[in-house]
């Protein structure tokens, strides 16, 4: 049971911060006329945070100061996440192999947390004390929401 939890909420993080960079990066790349996702995405952020307009042209440039870095991890996390499921997949799979990729993904998975880390650090003093809270209010609120999808898996698992 603990295993399961801990393996979907690691999935769902990853995912999420997957997607939240694969947005940045479509944010950071697109012009404000494009208007498709990533206008989208600045609109919400800059409506549930309350960002200005310079704010949001800081952050932008933040993200485009680390936007080749920021490609070449997700590239990485795709390869290793596909190079773990092909491992998982083949006939003759087996436990040292598969910790093999897993520890790959691993070690993907610590570079883009640095990466958050460079991010957290560039963009956090563009912000004010309120709308760090806000932001910290989001993660607790996106905390929660996996806390009870992990509750209702395991409730279908256990029926």
């Amino acid at each position: 049971m603990k295993m399961l939890k801990y393996v979907a909420v690691t999935a769902s993080v990853l995912v999420a911060i997957g997607g939240l960079f694969v947005l940045t990066t479509r944010a950071a790349q697109s012009a404000p006329a494009e208007g498709a996702l990533g206008g989208k995405w600045r609109e919400r952020v800059k409506d549930k945070l309350d960002l200005t307009d310079d704010q949001l042209a800081q952050i932008k440039s933040q993200l485009k100061s680390e936007k080749d870095n920021i490609r070449s991890l997700l590239t990485r996390l795709h390869d290793a996440r596909s190079g773990l499921r092909a491992e998982i997949q083949k006939p003759a799979a087996n436990e040292t192999s598969v910790r093999e990729a897993a520890a790959k993904l691993s070690a993907v998975e610590s570079d883009l947390a640095v990466e958050r880390l460079k991010l957290h650090a560039k963009i956090s003093p563009i912000l004010t004390s309120e709308q760090r809270a806000k932001l910290a209010q989001l993660e607790t609120g996106l905390d929660d929401f996996i806390d009870r999808a992990i509750n209702r898996v395991d409730a279908k698992l256990s029926e």
